[in-house]
Formats: structure tokens, C-alpha cells, sequence
């Protein structure tokens, strides 16, 4: 049997992807950390959980937060996400705040935070 040789396009597509799932597993705690971090201050922002909700991609664990996730890179990272009175999302009605997160790298410190009324 002949054996098989990657052509240098497909050779570098699979190293993309092996880099790719590297960062993701190294970012993974920090991610989680600055997603709670994210979340837990816009609520606070906002009034507490009686008067506001982040969207449902805030709460995620799984790929649809990254709806939610702009930036994530050696700076940190950067959510944006749509927020209103408990329960807006599921009954759809129209958000009332938009919120802008930045934290660093690290998921422990907020660098930014901005809330715009919609």
C-alpha cells in the first residue's frame, strides 16, 4: 500500500485547526470566568435579577453564548448582549438595554462596561 501525503494546503488547514482547538481549551476557565464576570455586573448594573435579565446567551455553557462573545484574544474579551425585565426574551418583547463587556484575558478583571437604553 502507497502511503498518503498531505498536500502543504490541507497540512496547514489541520494545524489551523489543531491551534484553534488548542486556545479554546486553554481559554476555556478564563472564558467561563469572564462570562460570569460579564453577566454578574451588568445585572448588578441593571437593578438585580427582580428588574433585569441578559440574554439567554449569557447563561449558555455551549456554543450559543458565542452569539454573545465579539472578541476573545490576548487583550480578553469583549460581550455584547441585549437585556430587559424578567422574562422579555421568552415572551418576546423587545429588549431594553444593550450592554457592552470587556474583561481581561484572565476572565478576573472588568476592564469596561457600557449600558444603552434602547
Amino acid at each position: 500500500m502507497v502511503g498518503h501525503t498531505l498536500t502543504p494546503c490541507l497540512a496547514q488547514s489541520v494545524q489551523q485547526t489543531f491551534d484553534k482547538i488548542e486556545r479554546i481549551q486553554q481559554q476555556g476557565p478564563s472564558l467561563q470566568r469572564a462570562m460570569n464576570l460579564a453577566r454578574t455586573k451588568a445585572i448588578s448594573l441593571n437593578g438585580g435579577l427582580n428588574n433585569y435579565r441578559p440574554e439567554a446567551c449569557m447563561f449558555s455553557t455551549t456554543l450559543a453564548r458565542q452569539r454573545c462573545l465579539i472578541q476573545a484574544d490576548s487583550f480578553g474579551f469583549i460581550f455584547q448582549f441585549q437585556g430587559g425585565q424578567p422574562g422579555w426574551q421568552v415572551e418576546g418583547a423587545p429588549a431594553s438595554v444593550f450592554t457592552e463587556v470587556a474583561v481581561s484575558a484572565d476572565g478576573k478583571t472588568l476592564l469596561s462596561i457600557q449600558n444603552i437604553a434602547q
